[in-house]
């Protein structure tokens, strides 16, 4: 292939060609105080606790690993079933399902820092001291590279919300974090459905917060015709929405809060399938992306991307691709 051919959104690009241009591309990314080698990272929930994924690609040529959320305590999640596609989308009600973060800790991380992987633990809770408490087991654990706060999940005091439907319950789990892991890079992980997501960002930016993850899953439910209940098996709550589906939502969150904090740190997620989606993400004001849902359908997935995000760059003459964080805005 020419390097001055186009690359469409779904376009492909031969594989020695992506390479050769690649190395042509400066990719290394600001990330709050961090400086990854390229904005590609997983998502969480998607890549799962530990190693799973270097049987695919080498895990440390990421920019970053980041796993599936833990709690304090082992959760055994939601009954089955547990994933339904909908549309050009995923519904997903796994719950949470996790070891807790003792057992990550001793079992899983020594398997990521042995790969050599930049890992970001996700924790959640169901109470602002449920965070604290996860907080203050991970203070002092060598091999962090990140804490994401997954701010997205049900708030038990307060049983109308999630944390992150509300700037005050966010800002009171990221100040509760933030006090038992002095040191440690904290991102927040935000939902799309609130009424002012950038209020909310600036919330989690003001308490401790070096990044905001936008965006978690939209909410969902698929209804089965024959039976007339939910077919999830988390019933009336539902799932969240993720994949294709939700891209220009993810766009629409990170162009709105980059307008709204223009030094804020941002991470962009959401349907992010190929290069060119996460190009999208970064010209909307990311500063790096995460790949999800695409690793359901190719475990390369986050490898491809980055290599296509390099053929761009090569192909659009861009010589260094933290230059694209927010070029839509003008």
């Amino acid at each position: 292939m020419s390097a001055t051919a186009d690359i469409g959104r779904h376009g492909r690009v031969g594989r020695a060609w992506r390479a050769a241009t690649r190395d042509d591309v400066d990719l290394t990314v600001p990330v709050g105080s961090l400086v990854l080698p390229n904005p590609v990272m997983t998502a969480s929930g998607t890549a799962g606790h530990s190693d799973e994924l270097e049987a695919y690609g080498p895990l440390a040529a990421l920019g970053a690993v980041v796993v599936k959320s833990l709690s304090v305590e082992p959760w055994p999640g939601n009954p089955a079933p547990r994933v339904h596609q909908a549309g050009a989308g995923m519904l997903n009600s796994v719950g949470l399902q996790g070891p807790g973060i003792g057992a990550w800790v001793r079992n899983d991380l020594p398997r990521l820092a042995a790969v050599g992987a930049r890992t970001v633990v996700s924790i959640w809770g169901q109470r602002v001291d449920d965070f604290g408490e996860a907080a203050a087991i991970l203070a002092g654990v060598d091999g962090l590279t990140a804490v994401e706060v997954n701010v997205s999940c049900p708030n038990i005091e307060d049983r109308r919300h999630m944390f992150a439907h509300s700037p005050t319950a966010t800002a009171e789990v990221l100040s509760a974090v933030s006090a038992r892991l002095p040191g440690v890079p904290l991102w927040a992980k935000l939902s799309p459905t609130v009424a002012d997501l950038a209020e909310v960002a600036g919330a989690a930016l003001a308490n401790g917060a070096e990044a905001v993850t936008l965006i978690n899953t939209a909410l969902g439910m698929a209804i089965d015709l024959d039976r007339r209940t939910p077919i999830l098996g988390s019933g009336q709550l539902g799932g969240g929405l993720s994949g294709p589906s939700i891209h220009p939502i993810a766009v629409r969150a990170v162009f709105d809060v980059r307008a709204a904090h223009p030094d804020a740190t941002i991470i962009g997620v959401g349907g992010v399938m190929t290069g060119p989606d996460a190009i999208e993400l970064l010209l909307a004001g990311a500063d790096a992306v995460q790949v999800g849902t695409a690793t359901f359908r190719d475990p390369r997935a986050a490898w491809r991307v980055l290599d296509e995000i390099g053929a761009w760059c090569g192909v659009h003459k861009v010589r260094a691709v933290r230059t694209l964080r927010g070029a839509a805005h003008g």
